[in-house]
């Protein structure tokens, strides 16, 4: 296929690659990078599946994290019982993260992402202790932590402390990374989970700035610069099936972010203006009835993202809905990444929906909306105000009872359960082996059973002195994963300092 002109618009007209980067921050068309979201049971089963998808032509891979794991709780806490690599793999030390990657050369992955939010700072931690004990500089291979601990409070959950000290530990990975290895990624800002919660478009993307505006004011009081640190984000952003808005919603969004770096944070360099976005495919659009229209959907939303130009996809499995994605179905995930990237010419146009009446009107109506709406959180006192007061939590329960009963109404269609209903076809559905629980409990004991015990103390009490004083974190955390502290054991230690969260709300 002849390759159009990239850098074609009329005189009076934006042009990729130049800023406000509405129509990409790149002049040149580029194919995202590749990684599908994996990760169940234990490390060992977790790093045949990624060798899987690395054998299958993926550049990186995001490591989904159990649920005990997010919330700081080692495998054989109570509190974990039945949950453990249930939704995700099982990590409690670093003894698990050297099974996890282990024959996965460091230096060849382009990315290695993950949900650590809560952990941010512990997950950075792991990784720059395993650099180590291999010899690898932290700096050649690509690391990409959520870190956003902020919206857990507003969509998720998984948070453990209160607001401020969260976010202080958040921007301590931030500023330990923008200081020390500034290849790696310590924030991406996370409006996915937001808009699964039941959000709109402009919910998503105002709210996640306004979270990333409370981590930049903080990295920068401390003295970070705003060009150090803004080119290091990204931003986690859904894509559903609503085609045309959500084109003009990425298109809006890097709008609105280099009108933000440049007129509130005053940047200079251009690369703290361009966001780049690491889109998902809407989850919550995939549905347990007729689950095979799901590779639809899939294939349509992964198609959005590509129009919209983003820097990474992960593409939704069509068996979501039911569970783990087994690995065909997370396999098939992959390959509709790959069509879409290199069967349909979508890469080689850099926004090609540009002009479009539809798509530029909505992106000024978005752009117009996001800006409204992110100014009025900073009027009620930013997100951390409206996280304490349960301003999130209203609006959002609000916006998802509208979804739902537009839904229940039919006026919302969802082919297979409100419209065209038939009876569903046998799936092959992932179930996790139940023996795996009981393994992980044998194993994380024994780490505690054969760790240095003069080196673990030494590096415990250096952790509840730094968490004390306010020190950045990360290296005394790298200490402790060092003597094969668990993760449950340094949360159990900044609980004591910092307190647990209690949550509030309006009503």
């Amino acid at each position: 296929m002849e390759r159009l002109r990239t850098d074609y618009a009329p005189d009076d007209a934006e042009r990729p690659g130049e800023y406000p980067y509405t129509r990409g921050i790149s002049a040149e068309p580029r194919v995202w990078t590749m990684g599908q979201y994996a990760g169940f049971g234990s490390a060992a089963e977790s790093n045949k599946r990624f060798r899987t998808l690395l054998d299958a032509g993926g550049t990186g891979f995001s490591v989904a994290l159990d649920l005990p794991t997010q919330m700081g709780l080692d495998s054989d806490d109570p509190q974990a019982a039945g949950e453990v690599g249930r939704v995700g793999v099982a990590i409690d030390s670093l003894a698990d993260i050297e099974t996890l990657m282990d024959g996965i050369p460091l230096e060849e992955i382009s990315q290695v992402r993950t949900t650590a939010n809560s952990i941010g700072y512990i997950w950075a931690a792991l990784f720059l202790a395993l650099a180590r004990r291999r010899g690898v500089d932290p700096n050649e291979f690509g690391m990409f932590i959520q870190n956003d601990v902020l919206k857990e409070y507003i969509a998720r959950g998984t948070q453990m402390y209160p607001p401020e000290p969260s976010l202080r530990l958040a921007v301590d990975t931030i500023e330990h990374c923008a200081t020390h290895v500034p290849r790696w990624v310590p924030l991406a800002m996370s409006g996915y989970h937001i808009r699964e919660s039941g959000a709109d478009a402009v919910q998503e993307v105002a709210w996640t700035f306004a979270n990333a505006r409370a981590y930049l004011d903080e990295a920068v009081r401390r003295g970070v610069s705003i060009d150090d640190v803004a080119p290091t984000l990204f931003t986690f952003l859904s894509v559903t099936i609503d085609a045309l808005p959500e084109v003009a919603k990425l298109r809006a969004a890097r709008r609105v972010w280099a009108r933000l770096m440049r007129e509130v944070y005053g940047a200079a360099d251009p690369r703290s203006m361009q966001l780049r976005i690491f889109a998902f495919t809407a989850g919550s659009t995939f549905t347990a009835q007729q689950p095979m229209n799901n590779v639809v959907r899939a294939s349509v939303e992964a198609t959005v993202a590509a129009l919209a130009g983003v820097q990474t996809l992960h593409v939704s499995a069509y068996d979501e809905a039911l569970g783990v994605p087994t690995e065909a179905a997370a396999t098939l995930a992959l390959r509709t990444q790959q069509v879409v990237a290199y069967e349909t010419g979508l890469t080689d146009t850099v926004d090609p929906l540009a002009g479009s009446y539809a798509v530029e009107a909505l992106t000024d109506d978005l752009e117009r909306r996001m800006w409204d709406t992110l100014t009025d959180v900073e009027r009620r006192g930013g997100a951390l105000r409206c996280i304490e007061s349960g301003v999130f939590a209203d609006q959002l329960s609000e916006s998802a009872y509208r979804y739902a009963q537009e839904v229940d109404r039919g006026e919302r269609v969802v082919v297979g359960v409100n419209r065209f209903p038939a009876p569903a076809d046998p799936l092959e559905v992932f179930t996790p082996d139940p023996a795996t629980e009981a393994a992980q409990v044998t194993a994380v004991r024994d780490v505690r059973s054969r760790r240095d015990s003069v080196a673990w103390h030494a590096a415990m009490r250096r952790l509840r002195e730094t968490a004390a004083t306010g020190d950045n974190i990360v290296p005394a955390c790298v200490e402790a994963v060092s003597a094969y502290a668990t993760i449950g054991e340094i949360c159990a230690v900044l609980k004591d300092v910092h307190g647990s969260w209690v949550p509030t709300t309006t009503y």
